[in-house]
């Protein structure tokens, strides 16, 4: 299977529970145009969680693409300090590097 990336901006339009199952994500919707949105999937065991986020901000990101009949989802918004192999992937928020 061949990874998709996938770089873009939008405003986010709705905040998720942290996901404390297994290794801890932090989950928000991103709202990249009138008809796209994509869910991002921040692992927060290997990056840093981003604590000041809200509803309406804009947020660029960089990762992995998967897709979903919802739009699909994007991980891997971190360093690669695994021994998988991918490309390292981020989030910017208030000119703040996530990574």
């Amino acid at each position: 299977m061949t990874r998709q990336y996938l770089h873009g901006k939008g405003m986010v339009v709705k905040i998720f529970a942290d996901d404390c199952k297994g290794s801890r994500h932090q989950k928000f919707t991103v709202k990249l145009n009138q008809n796209k949105s994509v869910l991002i999937v921040h692992n927060i065991d290997k990056s840093r969680r981003i604590d000041n986020l809200k509803i309406g901000d804009k947020v660029e990101f960089y990762g992995v693409y998967q897709w979903n009949r919802s739009g699909g989802l994007v991980h891997w918004t971190h360093k690669n300090n695994t021994l998988a192999k991918h490309k390292p992937g981020w989030i910017k928020h208030n000119n703040t590097l996530y990574q």
